[in-house]
């Protein structure tokens, strides 16, 4: 079994604390049909920024929203594993990234 980084990208925060809890909700149902597979469910992210040659900085320019971490046999799996993410019905994306082990 190998380790998948998957990545999210846009999407949407919900705005009302009941819109929050349905989305929290949601999260967690699909969250719990990937079942061992979750390694880390990961976080959203906040404030970004990039580090740029030279040391100065600059806008993370990238767009990602947040990740987790899963284990699969191989990339398609993991792909298979992310295709009911919730970002998705918020025309987000997931990208689905090998952690190839060191």
């Amino acid at each position: 079994m190998a380790k998948f980084v998957l990545a999210y990208a846009g999407g949407s925060m919900p705005e009302s604390p009941a819109a929050q809890e349905a989305a929290m909700k949601e999260w967690m149902e699909w969250f719990g049909t990937l079942g061992s597979s979750v390694l880390d469910g990961g976080n959203p992210f906040g404030a970004s920024t990039a580090v740029l040659p030279g040391g100065g900085s600059g806008p993370a320019t990238s767009g990602l929203t947040g990740y987790s971490i899963v284990e699969a046999d191989d990339l398609e799996q993991a792909a298979k594993l992310a295709g009911g993410c919730p970002v998705l019905s918020s025309k987000g994306s997931v990208e689905v990234f090998e952690a190839l082990p060191m």
